[in-house]
């Protein structure tokens, strides 16, 4: 390795590491900017921009923000609450592969907020730890954007594997990811099942009850049974009093779904299943002659692109949102600052592995074949890093793949490395599931490593490596 590469592999992780610190739409930013330092300083030659995953994130926010102003979400999230409800004896279980298929389904872990008030509820009703069930259900959202076929994470997934000389296409990459992140859940979710203190015996719950700041569950039972004499739904704050945040977290804090939501929602998961179709069947797509290739059906990024926004056209008869909603709708504003932070990420690794694309190769790329473990180690640090999935795989797949692994073993190990986005108690759903369980069973920490989502992240991460690498090392 010269200096110059060292040099500029240091502006590299310097705009990473400061785009971390701005957070949101400052990691695209710093992004560009070190784009230019490396084309103005070094003269290096721009890299190729990732113009398509940006047209693929655009479409699917537009669709998915038009499905939220509808109510399409909020349909979707009384769906699996009442699918949590129904199963309350294993909640640990079931409220993870609940959250996880509907995370899926829309794209979004925004679907988790709701959810984690229901959950608390119903373990705490049920004699259940409510750390066990919240926090598994929060962690395998890290992962569940890589088994979504209109996720950020997916966008950029697609456009560096969907390629020549690879040609890993989505039904094949959903083929690694949705198994690997099933076991993934299964096994974490026995393992929390034996973690901590059974709440009769945690001796800082029955402080907690004793002293009147938590309600004991045979209190809540009886409340549940009672009349119900105001239909004024719970705020969902965590400074809510013991009383009302027990007896309205499974119903207040509920969003009202409606008919047209419910439409919305069927009509944006329909399209979720036209682009999975057209992946696993090239022929129904349309194809065109290409100059000394024949007839080539149109691509992925084409296909899903148009079916979003189709999808998009038919939410506004099927669920009348006001248009003038959409940019105001969560599901539209986390898109646009995914879509920056992986703009500025994405140009900025390009560069640089254009530029060194021989030293990577045989450098590094030697490092990862002789210790394939480090690909998933660098995936896991980065999504930690910059708390984004897309920005870890756009900013440390290429390199696997230009390193000389197959695709379906990057992919394999891509999927469960993605929930290092937890390995800090810094995200939102982390400090919301803390918040919601009143028990005091779900902790932020105070060592930075000592929360409760530490242990689930681990064991479902190592777990969703070794299960995705398998299959993609004995499949492809």
């Amino acid at each position: 390795m010269d200096v110059v590469f060292v040099l500029e592999a240091l502006v590299v992780l310097g705009c990473i590491v400061m785009g971390t610190r701005a957070g949101g739409v400052g990691v695209g930013l710093w992004g560009g900017l070190g784009v230019g330092i490396l084309v103005f300083v070094f003269q290096e030659a721009p890299g190729e921009p990732p113009g398509a995953a940006m047209l693929i994130i655009l479409a699917v926010v537009t669709a998915a923000s038009m499905m939220q102003a509808a109510g399409g979400v909020d349909w979707m999230v009384g769906v699996a609450a009442r699918v949590i409800e129904n199963h309350p004896k294993q909640i640990t279980l079931i409220a993870p592969l609940t959250a996880f298929l509907f995370s899926v389904g829309s794209g979004t872990s925004n679907i988790l907020y709701p959810l984690l008030p229901v959950i608390y509820d119903v373990s705490y009703r049920n004699g259940i730890r409510p750390s066990r069930p919240l926090t598994v259900t929060v962690v395998q959202s890290g992962m569940a954007l890589a088994a979504s076929p209109v996720s950020a994470a997916m966008a950029a997934m697609l456009t560096l594997t969907d390629v020549e000389p690879f040609g890993f296409s989505l039904p094949q990459i959903l083929s690694v990811t949705f198994p690997a992140c099933v076991v993934g859940i299964v096994v974490t979710a026995l393992v929390m099942n034996r973690v901590g203190k059974e709440l009769d015996d945690d001796p800082e719950v029955q402080a907690r009850i004793e002293a009147g700041l938590l309600p004991s569950r045979a209190e809540l039972v009886a409340a549940s049974a009672a009349p119900v004499t105001s239909a004024t739904p719970a705020s969902g704050d965590s400074g809510t009093s013991a009383g009302a945040a027990g007896s309205a977290a499974s119903a207040g804090s509920l969003p009202e779904s409606t008919t047209r939501g419910r439409n919305s929602a069927l009509a944006f998961l329909a399209g979720v299943v036209v682009i999975v179709v057209l992946g696993l069947f090239p022929d129904l797509r349309p194809a065109f002659e290409v100059e000394g290739e024949g007839s080539v059906p149109i691509d992925m990024t084409t296909t899903i692109i148009i079916v979003m926004f189709a999808v998009g056209v038919a939410i506004l008869f099927l669920g009348r949102p006001t248009v003038g909603d959409v940019p105001e709708m969560s599901v539209f504003k986390a898109g646009m600052v995914a879509a920056i932070a992986l703009f500025g990420i994405a140009w900025l690794t390009a560069t640089f592995i254009t530029a060194h694309q021989d030293v990577i190769v045989e450098t590094i790329g030697g490092w990862v074949n002789d210790y394939v473990v480090i690909f998933a180690l660098a995936v896991f640090l980065v999504a930690a890093l910059t708390t984004s999935q897309s920005t870890a795989t756009r900013t440390i797949v290429p390199i696997g793949l230009a390193a000389g692994l197959s695709p379906g073993l990057v992919t394999g190990m891509w999927a469960g490395a993605l929930n290092g986005v937890y390995t800090l108690p810094a995200n939102g759903t982390q400090i919301a599931a803390a918040n919601f369980d009143l028990t005091g069973t779900t902790k932020l920490g105070t060592k930075l490593l000592d929360h409760s989502f530490f242990l689930p992240m681990v064991v479902m991460t190592v777990t969703s490596v070794l299960v995705g690498a398998a299959i993609g090392a004995i499949f492809y």
